[in-house]
């Protein structure tokens, strides 16, 4: 599904289709081993993964635009002290950006994982994604 507001990167996907049942929404480090019940893998961060090939990542979307906008990311800067802050400011984003649409899609048809890179697991965009789903 060709999209403006995504990057496919090819590979076989082993992912779990709707068939009627509650899908779940998951958030890894994108460093973490691939597993075959990630379902579909979708990279939220704006920037790829320093040190890590597209090919070892075994992403299925790279979603960049719906990551924090470049002013958002550099200020927080994975700061704890800033998060509630983050999430209210990365909210009001969201509303006006066409990837959430997107996103939320996905999300309706089968299990995914949401990938990013910080170091600091539960402070990053994917919560806030796995929040509004």
């Amino acid at each position: 599904m060709p999209s403006l507001y995504s990057s496919k990167v090819k590979r076989s996907y082993g992912g779990i289709l709707d068939k009627g049942g509650q899908m779940t929404v998951t958030t890894k480090r994108i460093y973490e081993p691939y597993a075959k019940k990630d379902g579909l893998r979708i990279f939220v961060d704006r920037l790829w993964a320093r040190g890590l090939s597209k090919e070892d990542a075994h992403v299925d979307i790279w979603l960049k635009d719906i990551a924090p906008s470049d002013g958002l990311r550099k200020w927080f800067g994975h700061d704890p002290e800033k998060w509630q802050e983050f999430k209210k400011r990365y909210k009001a984003e969201l509303k006006t950006n066409e990837a959430l649409i997107e996103l939320k899609k996905y999300a309706r048809k089968q299990n995914i994982t949401l990938l990013y890179g910080a170091k600091d697991e539960r402070h990053n965009q994917a919560v806030v994604l796995k929040e509004l789903l």
